[in-house]
C-alpha cells in the first residue's frame, strides 16, 4: 500500500472516532485476482497483508468488521443474496458503458461491480445490523471508485434499500506530478508504507515534481507554483499545523523558500508518519487480523 491508499482510511478513522459508528471494510481480493496476474491464493494472502496496514490506522476492534470477499462470500448468505439482487438490476450494456468493459474481458469482471455494491446495504451484515435494511451508509473513498457507487445508488431504490452517500478524497498525485499515475509496479511513483527513512528522503529529493524555478535566481524572481508542486500538495494532506502550511505556501510562492527546503519539510513529516505506522503495524499479528475479520456483533444495538 502507498500513501494514496492511506488517505481514505485516515479520514475514516476520524469519522469513526467523532461519530461513534460501526465500520465495515471490504477487502476486494477477488477483484485483484480478476484484474491482475495473480493466483487466487496470492490475492487472498495480499488481502490479509493489506488488512494489517488498515488495522494499523487504529480502528476500534469493537466497532470494526473487515472481510475478504473470497472468504466472506461463503460465510454469509445475506451478502450473496444482495449481490444477486444487484446483478439482476444491471444489464451487460450498462456495465460496459459504466466501466468500459469489452467482449474480451472475462465474465468475472462483468459481475464484480455488484460484489462491491452489496456492502452498501445493511442487510448484507445481519449479525451487525440485526437484519435491518434501512440503516444508511456513508462511503469515504477515492474518486476512482465513484462509478461503482453511482451504479449502486441507481439500483438501491429499486431494491427497497437506502442509497449510499459518498465522500470523495481529492486527487492525490504521483511523485512525478498530476499527469503521472501512482502504481504498485513502479516503486518510484509514490511513497510506500514499507519505505525506509532513506528511501523516503531519496524518492522525494529525486522524483517529487517541483513547481519552483529552474535556477535559484529564477525562483527568487518568480516564486514557486504550489498548485503543481508535489511536495506542497503532499503537505496539504499530511501536515497538521495549518499555520505552518500557510507560511510555507506564502514563502514558497514569493520565492523566499527554495524547493530544497520545501522538500526537507515534507521528508520530515513523512518519515515520522511512515515510521509511526510501521511501528503500529508490527504489533498487528495474524490473531489480531482474525479478530477483526470474524463475523460478529459489534458494540452497537440495532432494534429489529
Amino acid at each position: 500500500m502507498h500513501l494514496g491508499h492511506l488517505i481514505p482510511f485516515v479520514f475514516t478513522k476520524w469519522l469513526q472516532d467523532v461519530f461513534n459508528v460501526p465500520l465495515v471494510i471490504q477487502m476486494t481480493d477477488d477483484e485483484k485476482f480478476l484484474w491482475k496476474d495473480l493466483t487466487l491464493e496470492e490475492a487472498n494472502r495480499l488481502a490479509y497483508e493489506n488488512a494489517k496496514d488498515i488495522i494499523a490506522c487504529g480502528f476500534d476492534p469493537e466497532k470494526t468488521f473487515l472481510f475478504s470477499n473470497l472468504d466472506f462470500m461463503g460465510q454469509c448468505s445475506n451478502f450473496y443474496k444482495n449481490i444477486c439482487r444487484v446483478q439482476k438490476c444491471v444489464n451487460v450494456n450498462q456495465v460496459k458503458n459504466i466501466f468500459g468493459f469489452t467482449d474480451a474481458d472475462c465474465i468475472g469482471k462483468m459481475g464484480f461491480p455488484a460484489i462491491q455494491a452489496a456492502p452498501s446495504f445493511s442487510s448484507s451484515f445481519p449479525f451487525i445490523f440485526n437484519d435491518r435494511k434501512d440503516i444508511p451508509c456513508l462511503i469515504p473513498c477515492a474518486i476512482d471508485q465513484d462509478p461503482y457507487f453511482r451504479m449502486t445508488r441507481d439500483v438501491a431504490p429499486r431494491l427497497g434499500f437506502q442509497k449510499p452517500a459518498l465522500i470523495h478524497s481529492v486527487f492525490f498525485p504521483a511523485l512525478q506530478g498530476a499527469k503521472s499515475k501512482m502504481s504498485a509496479s513502479d516503486v518510484n511513483s509514490s511513497i510506500f508504507l514499507t519505505d525506509s527513512p532513506k528511501q523516503i528522503k531519496d524518492k522525494i529529493n529525486k522524483y517529487a515534481f517541483s513547481g519552483g524555478g529552474q535556477t535559484v535566481e529564477e525562483h527568487r524572481a518568480n516564486g514557486g507554483n504550489c498548485d503543481v508542486d508535489v511536495s506542497y500538495q503532499y503537505l496539504k494532506f499530511f501536515m497538521d499545523n495549518d499555520e505552518r502550511l500557510e507560511e510555507i505556501r506564502k514563502t514558497y510562492t514569493s520565492g523566499e523558500l527554495l524547493t530544497g527546503f520545501l522538500k526537507k519539510e515534507l521528508i520530515e513529516v513523512l518519515q515520522k508518519l511512515i515510521a509511526d505506522h510501521q511501528q503500529r503495524r508490527s504489533q498487528v499479528t495474524d490473531q489480531v487480523v482474525r479478530q477483526y475479520m470474524q463475523p460478529r456483533k459489534l458494540k452497537f444495538a440495532f432494534s429489529s
